[in-house]
């Protein structure tokens, strides 16, 4: 009785393994898998220069055309939140130079301007007279002195003034 149980056993297992076997066969028949599909982000409607990203306006569509080529974005992370610099028409792939990141510092807004030299740290506030993201280097009016000077776009806000 146990010798036919183990041969049960045996039997079963053998038959789940030529069964995977089997189905990976089948699949590598059917064609590519997940990973060799490729992938575009279109908008459903219109979106007009400067407009906010969101993912309401947008689907991910399989590429099938094999000559498709150019830096277009792939997934939704790559366009939310993103501001537009062209107008993107309906069903056709978003590019990413038509996409920019959103301003940390715009004309108007009031700043805090940062100096620092040693141990010497002076704050002001001030006017940005350009938008700028994070990095970008912009002329900023100091609210007390009327001075302009330039720095650099630490955070949102935030402007370190660049020594002359």
């Amino acid at each position: 009785m146990m010798r036919r149980l183990q041969k049960r056993n045996v039997m079963k297992t053998l038959i789940a393994a030529w069964a995977v076997t089997l189905l990976s066969a089948f699949a590598a028949i059917a064609g590519p898998g997940e990973e060799g599909r490729r992938y575009a982000m279109v908008p459903t409607a219109v979106i007009y220069p400067g407009q906010v990203i969101q993912s309401g306006q947008l689907r991910r569509v399989e590429v099938t055309n094999p000559d498709f080529a150019g830096d277009f974005a792939t997934d939704f992370s790559q366009v939310e939140g993103m501001i537009t610099k062209a107008t993107l028409i309906p069903d056709r792939a978003i590019s990413k130079a038509s996409l920019r990141e959103p301003f940390a510092v715009t004309h108007g807004q009031q700043v805090r301007l940062l100096y620092s030299n040693g141990s010497l740290q002076i704050t002001a506030l001030g006017m940005p007279l350009q938008d700028g993201s994070v990095g970008e280097l912009i002329r900023v009016r100091n609210a007390d002195s009327g001075l302009t000077v330039s720095g650099t776009i630490l955070s949102p806000g935030i402007v370190q003034v660049v020594a002359k």
